[in-house]
């Protein structure tokens, strides 16, 4: 295994309303809050990087059109970021540009249908 769904990142109206609702719907618990707004939520216990993907909240009141208010996130499992990057872009993954500012840690890509994720910068123990 190379790779494993580690967050799903959802661009929501209201992060706070919708944190509270989806740990009550999966028994998740509030991990931690970013600047910006977003509110991860995961398995207690385990936290992120564990056998469940987290869930990011993401405020967005005015989203880019055509874009999916979901994405995935994914970390690496055997190799560091740079060798999984080239991996997945082998695999036919693309790099787009979603207003990054060249500072960040991850990559954005695209799936060969045109769906975004993100590689993540760490590395992650396989299931």
């Amino acid at each position: 295994m190379a790779c494993r769904i580690s967050e799903l990142v959802i661009d929501v109206a209201d992060p706070e309303r919708l944190a509270i609702f989806w740990s009550e719907v999966l028994g998740y618990v509030e991990l931690g809050r970013e600047d910006d707004g977003s509110i991860e939520i995961g398995p207690p216990g385990a936290g992120y990087g564990g056998p469940q993907p987290t869930l990011v909240l993401s405020p967005s009141g005015d989203p880019r059109p055509g874009k999916l208010p979901l994405h995935i996130d994914v970390n690496a499992t055997d190799r560091d970021q740079d060798a999984e990057l080239e991996r997945l872009l082998a695999l036919g993954a693309r790099p787009v540009d979603v207003g990054q500012t060249g500072m960040e840690s991850w990559h954005c890509l695209a799936d060969p249908e045109g769906n975004e994720f993100c590689l993540l910068r760490a590395r992650i123990r396989p299931l």
